[in-house]
């Protein structure tokens, strides 16, 4: 698949750029983030069992990777106001703990993350990528995307609760967090919140290294980058991070 500027290629199509695929992720999300014991758990699995619906975004002339995506197939019978707390989390178990039976006509795409070169935000390709997963989904037979979307202002408002912060609007009536902007102009519907779409713990001294943070007593900390106040308790020596997303539901349309 192509645009005038940019190339849509699959990891079945091109397996070599996995690795190099990965190195967005490194580059654009905080340390804290790439501990979630879950996702490390499965993460591989994306691109051993369904490398079709991983995806990069290859500028046409260089042929660099300017965004890549992940998302997984699942059925998905329920209400989508009904979807579970549990974001990321729940998702990749779902998919390879406990499948639900296949074969079913309500096959759903559910994405992981959309990530962008972070020295080539702003250049629209955000929603270049999301529309991208949704050609994949249409190209799979999916009927619906849904996304945990990870509400890329909120860290700036860490005390607010996510239940109030997706209710805030721009003057036009959109979504006042960019990302879920970004989302909503491409037909999506915000349909509920996870609140615990990723559960992160660490020692007090792995949260120390993560962060540059010095820990000196237990309590609720704002974390740079994080969503939400990291609890971190020095007589477990623990720190507890749950972010908390927002679901997201677009419609595939057929061709």
């Amino acid at each position: 698949m192509s645009t005038t500027r940019h190339t849509i290629v699959t990891m079945d199509e091109r397996p070599d750029l996995i690795d190099p695929a990965q190195n967005l992720p490194s580059a654009a999300w905080p340390t804290f983030m790439m501990q979630d014991k879950i996702v490390e758990r499965h993460w591989m699995k994306i691109y051993d069992q369904y490398p079709e619906y991983q995806f990069a975004l290859l500028e046409s002339d260089t042929q660099r990777i300017v965004a890549m995506g992940n998302s997984v197939p699942l059925e998905w019978r329920g209400d989508p106001k009904e979807l579970p707390a549990g974001g990321i989390d729940w998702i990749l178990p779902a998919v390879f703990e406990n499948p639900p039976p296949s074969g079913d006509t309500c096959r759903c795409l559910f994405a992981l993350q959309i990530v962008v070169d972070p020295g080539l935000r702003g250049r629209a390709l955000s929603g270049a990528a999301v529309q991208a997963m949704l050609s994949i989904g249409r190209n799979r037979g999916c009927r619906s995307l849904f996304a945990p979307v990870r509400p890329n202002q909120k860290h700036m408002y860490p005390l607010t609760p996510i239940e109030r912060y997706i209710r805030w609007t721009t003057d036009e009536g959109l979504p006042f967090d960019a990302w879920m902007r970004v989302h909503a102009r491409l037909g999506a519907e915000v349909v509920g919140v996870c609140e615990e779409s990723m559960r992160i713990s660490g020692t007090v001294a792995e949260w120390e290294d993560w962060t540059g943070l010095t820990i000196p007593e237990s309590g609720e900390y704002i974390v740079p980058l994080a969503l939400t106040p990291v609890l971190f308790d020095k007589e477990k020596d623990e720190g507890l991070y749950i972010e908390p997303n927002v679901w997201m539901h677009h419609i595939i349309k057929p061709d």
